[in-house]
């Protein structure tokens, strides 16, 4: 049976979110941007309304609310600020990975803080040398007694100014590739952790930087699963967290729409709505249509998930293709809009700068194709 209705929970959800939304992020967006410094007045209020939660167990003081309402909620915020959105992003990511691999203790002592606002984890996965390449990271932890001493660099690492530790990826066994890779969680203010910003061109309140790690100790107990065994566990959860990026990008894509659509309505030349022009409402028509078509995408996707079906192909899809989508229609409201739309006055320069990030981050168009011809021709075919 295929049922495309949200349920009541998840209309309740997505209505409280309209209005939170609405109220209390849209108006903040640009100001923020300009501000560059961490949102913590805005923080606060997500995490007032649970958004931190969503997808961490109850025993943790998370709600344990299944993925397709995960997306949901992430798509509603992205229309009122795209960059708040890693806050969901990152909660979820953590928070799956912790709940299915960490130790009771450790997932004890973070998650409820997770979910409750009250701290920031980042994922530290990505090397100055290795983006795409994940599985050639050099950071190396070496066991050391009861602990392991972490050295090496983690580049690209979102909220990494503002976060109070870190899922750090280190190499373990030198010599077995992937399977040589294990986690750590690495609180920042370890003795020998550093942290560098970086001056991105959007996206500039979730702080992205570098962390450097000189010989920091992280007791064993903090391992975040098995020892050597991290790797497939980080690409089971990118699988997910794919398909939260795809709709916060659809998010911030339609409400531009939205805006476009009432502006180009309003806007007259040679004397009518500038509307009645094909050449104006057929880019918004095939816009709406790619959208809509990208939204389903991820949402079923997320219903894979949820229904422990394979869908490794479709997440590369939410990743590899929508971001574009998204980035493709931002841009073409912008041209709508005119020179106005080239200025600071308005939001839509800022959310293709914003969205632009995420053609990269977590896995790069190429990557997400060479995972969907993989699944097409399988492994050893391409």
């Amino acid at each position: 049976m295929l049922d495309f209705s949200y349920t009541d929970d998840q209309a309740s959800i997505a209505a409280a979110l309209d209005g939170f939304v609405a109220s209390a992020l849209l108006s903040g967006y640009m100001a923020r941007d300009r501000d560059g410094a961490f949102p913590e007045d805005a923080w606060r209020q997500m995490a007032g309304m649970g958004l931190f939660g969503l997808r961490i167990p109850r025993e943790y003081d998370g709600q344990e609310l299944d993925c397709v309402t995960a997306g949901i909620a992430i798509e509603a915020v992205a229309r009122g600020d795209f960059n708040l959105c890693y806050g969901i992003l990152n909660s979820a990511f953590v928070g799956d990975l912790m709940a299915r691999n960490a130790s009771e203790p450790l997932c004890r002592e973070w998650l409820p803080r997770l979910a409750a606002g009250d701290a920031r984890i980042s994922v530290c996965l990505t090397e100055p040398h290795c983006g795409s390449d994940a599985a050639s990271i050099r950071t190396r932890a070496e066991r050391d007694g009861d602990d392991f001493i972490l050295n090496g660099e983690k580049a690209s690492v979102t909220l990494v100014m503002a976060a109070d530790a870190g899922i750090v990826f280190a190499r373990t066994d030198p010599d077995a590739g992937s399977r040589g890779v294990s986690a750590f969680l690495v609180p920042f203010d370890t003795p020998g952790v550093t942290r560098h910003p970086y001056a991105d061109m959007g996206s500039k309140c979730i702080l992205r930087g570098s962390l450097f790690l000189d010989n920091v100790r992280v007791p064993a107990a903090n391992l975040v699963g098995t020892l050597n065994g991290a790797f497939g566990s980080a690409m089971q959860t990118f699988e997910y967290t794919r398909a939260l990026i795809g709709l916060m990008c659809v998010g911030a894509a339609m409400q531009t729409l939205e805006e476009t659509i009432a502006y180009t309505r309003e806007r007259t030349a040679f004397g009518q709505p500038v509307s009645r022009n094909q050449g104006v409402s057929f880019p918004v028509a095939e816009a709406w249509s790619r959208l809509e078509m990208a939204r389903w995408h991820c949402l079923r996707t997320l219903w894979l998930r949820d229904q422990n079906r394979p869908h490794n192909a479709e997440a590369a899809v939410c990743k590899g293709m929508v971001p574009e989508i998204c980035v493709d229609v931002i841009r073409d409201c912008l041209v709508l809009h005119g020179h106005y739309g080239y200025t600071q006055d308005l939001p839509i320069e800022q959310r293709l700068r914003d969205v632009c990030g995420q053609l990269i981050a977590d896995g790069t168009p190429q990557i997400q194709k060479i995972i969907i011809a993989r699944h097409l021709y399988g492994r050893e075919n391409v």
